[in-house]
Parts: structure tokens; sequence; C-alpha cells
């Protein structure tokens, strides 16, 4: 029995919940640290290209996850239950799969960067900054991959405190860099890429505490890779792929959409907008991947009652930082688009401020579908988890865009995400039905 996880249960989610969701937030403030650094360094342009590139960043950051989310699922599964051999082996796939994901993503972009940046979009202006970033942050991708293998596995290993100090020394380096490299030393693009770069490196600096203090109780061992394991564990953290991976799929589509009715200047807008969701959607996230240790722990030991108080918690939790985010978004989204606009456009404050008004409301059914999707996976039940995560990031937010930009235009291009976030929270609230009735059957029974 994981002694760490032991104990009044609304004291324990607090205990992991809210580092973990502090630490997301600074994680996720390098990439809104770019934005603003790029925005008053480089100007429009460069935004545009920083929006370019982060869809193909997203998949190595969707990756990442994938394999830390679901590697330490299985790890906590065989922790609680003492099995102390098969979550090493685990430990040591996961690591292992992902230096050779980061291998595969280091040389196809450096092979094909150029043409990759002119498929996200990119033209004649944005080209060569879009193709520097690819270049530059892909260099990094081991340092990436096994960054977020070691952040859930520590936090998972009672140690979620020193997860947290790890992602938020890597942020405000990343933040201090920025400004280094972009507005002293004026690198631009490559300076950008070459701080966020710096980060994960730091981070696992943070995490190496974990083991030379001999608080681990996970060590990589000498094993073969087990592709059945490999494939149990990634089918566990396919959720948390889809979640990220479909904020890069959304983001091209929306890119090129946007790209035929505003250009580079909608472009840059849209940046704005998805960099501060970036932000807000690391929140729910954060909580996301703060529940999974104690979710899992309480499945493996059969612990009906403090399995949903921990679902409960969840829930109000994501519905309260949803109505906060919406409140600030509708109060400050001018001045928010302003710290965004070097050149005082209007027209790119104008077209900020409405899609951030619009585009927030989302979050009032986004939040709770991220965090069921990933509270299904935690309890090894990852079809739910995926039906939830694709529902929202691929199926309806698709279905929507198109139908929705033909007949209103860019207002139609925001109000996509909430009506996607809308139809799925139906899907949801289905399922979180059915689990409710099933535990409480098994507490009965």
């Amino acid at each position: 029995m994981d002694a760490s996880l032991e104990g009044p249960i609304g004291r324990q989610f607090a205990r992991y919940v809210a580092p973990n969701v502090l630490g997301m937030i600074a994680m996720s403030a390098y990439i809104l640290a770019d934005t603003f650094f790029i925005a008053n360094g480089v100007g429009a342009n460069g935004l545009a290209a920083l929006n370019f590139a982060i869809v193909i960043w997203t998949i190595m950051q969707a990756t990442g996850l994938m394999l830390g989310i679901g590697g330490a699922t299985k790890f906590q599964v065989y922790k609680s239950q003492g099995n102390t051999d098969a979550a090493n082996r685990t430990f040591t796939n996961a690591v292992m799969l992902a230096l050779f994901a980061s291998a595969v993503y280091l040389v196809a972009v450096n092979l094909f960067a150029t043409p990759l940046s002119y498929v996200l979009g990119a033209d004649a202006d944005t080209v060569g900054l879009t193709d520097t970033y690819l270049r530059v942050i892909f260099s990094f991708a081991s340092f990436f991959l096994v960054n977020n293998v070691l952040l859930p596995f520590v936090r998972n290993d009672g140690s979620p405190r020193l997860a947290m100090g790890g992602m938020i020394l890597g942020s405000l380096a990343n933040i201090l860099l920025d400004y280094l490299f972009i507005m002293v030393f004026g690198w631009g693009m490559f300076g950008a890429a070459f701080a966020t770069g710096i980060a994960p490196i730091l981070s696992m600096a943070v995490l190496s505490i974990h083991f030379i203090k001999g608080r681990n109780t996970f060590r990589p061992v000498k094993t073969r890779p087990d592709l059945r394991l490999m494939g149990s564990f990634a089918a566990l953290g396919i959720s948390s792929f889809i979640v990220e991976i479909s904020g890069g799929v959304v983001l091209l589509i929306f890119n090129l959409i946007i790209l035929s009715f505003e250009g580079n200047i909608g472009v840059a807008a849209y940046g704005v907008v998805a960099n501060i969701a970036f932000v807000a959607t690391a929140l729910f996230v954060g909580t996301a991947q703060g529940i999974q240790p104690l979710a899992s722990h309480n499945y493996a030991q059969g612990n009906t009652a403090n399995l949903k108080k921990v679902l409960r918690y969840t829930i109000v939790t994501a519905l309260a930082i949803s109505i906060i985010l919406i409140a600030v978004v509708w109060l400050f989204a001018e001045p928010l688009a302003n710290a965004f606009n070097r050149d005082n456009d209007p027209h790119l404050t104008m077209l900020a401020a409405d899609g951030l008004r619009i585009y927030f409301v989302g979050y009032l059914f986004a939040g709770v579908n991220i965090v069921a999707a990933a509270f299904f996976s935690a309890v090894e039940q990852p079809g739910r988890g995926l039906a939830i995560s694709i529902g929202r990031g691929l199926v309806a937010i698709v279905a929507f865009v198109f139908a929705f930009a033909a007949l209103f235009g860019m207002t139609g291009v925001w109000t996509t995400f909430p009506a996607a976030e809308a139809a799925t929270a139906c899907l949801t609230v289905f399922f979180l039905v059915r689990l409710s009735k099933a535990m409480e059957a098994k507490r009965v029974g």
C-alpha cells in the first residue's frame, strides 16, 4: 500500500492537485512568454509564425504526455499492488519509448521543416521564422519527452511539490531567457525557441533531487523493450494525447480558415487567443494530472467511497476554475489583447478581444470534459476517456468549424470551440452518470 496516498481524501486532493495546477500554469507560461516577447520583439509576422510552429510542437508534447501519464498510471497501479518489478519495467519502457520518439521527431523535423512550414500556412513573410523555430525547438526533443515522463512518475512517487518545483523553475528561467535572448540580444525566433528548449533541462535537474536523496521507489532496470507493456500504458495515456494533439489539429484548421478571412493579422489575433487559452487549458490538465495518483490508487485498492469523493471534488474544481476564467477574460479582454500588440494595430486588438470573449465561454464545458476524460483513464477505462477526448478535440470541433465559418465568418470561428465542448459535455455527463451508478451498485453490493 502507498502510504503517501493515505489519509483524508480532501487533504490528499489538495496535496496533489494544487501544486500540480500551479506547476502546469508555470509550465504553460513559457509558451505564453514566447508569445509575448515574440509579439513585442519580432512583431505580428513572428506571432503568426509561432502559431504555425506550435501545431507541430503539440505533437511532441502530446507524445510526452501520453507516455508520462499512461506510464505513471500503470506504475501507480503496480506500486499500490506491491509489484515493484513491474513498476520499474514500466518506467524503463516509458523512457525508452520517449527517447525513440524524440529521435524520430528530431530527424523528421530537420529534414522537412521548410515544406512543413508552408503546409502549416506560412507564406514568404513568415516561412523563415517558422522554419527557424521548428528546427531549434526540436533539437531539444529528447529533453522535452523525458521530462514529460519524469514529472508524473515523480509526482506519483510521493513528491508532487518537487514536480511542481521542476515545472516552475523551468518556466521562470524560460521567461528570463526569452527577455534576454529576444529583447536584449535580438535573436528573434531563434532566441525564443532556444530559451524554451532550456526549460525542460532545468526541470529535470530539479527532479533529479528525488533520486539523489533516495526518495525514489522506482528506478531504470535492465530489460528489453516490452511492446505489450508499452501498448498498455500508451492506451491509458491516449486521452491525454488526444487532448493535446487536438489542440494542434484545431490550431491548424483555424489558422488556415482565418488566413482566408483576415490574413496574417487574423492568424496573429488567433495566436493571442490560442496561447492564452493554452494557459487556461493547463489549469484543467493540471487538475487532471493531479487527481491521477489518487484515482489510480483508490481504484487499485477497490475504495469506491474515496473514488466517488475524488470525482466529486474534481468536477466541482473544474467548474469553479471555469467560472473564474470566463469572468477574468470578459473583464480584461482588451488589455490582454493589447499586451501582444507591439504596433498598436486596432484591428488586431478588436479581433483578439472579440475572440477571447466568445472562445472562453467554451471552458464552462471544456474543463469538465478534460478532467472527466483523465479520470476514466486513471481508473483503467481508457475507452470512455478516449471517446470524450476525440469527441471534443476532433469530431465535434471539425464538424462545427467549417459550417460556422461559412455562416458567420470570424464570429463563427470563435463560436466553434464553445459549441464543440457543449456537444461533447452531453457524452461526458452520460458516462459520468453510468459510472456513478456502477460505483454505487458496487458499494451497496
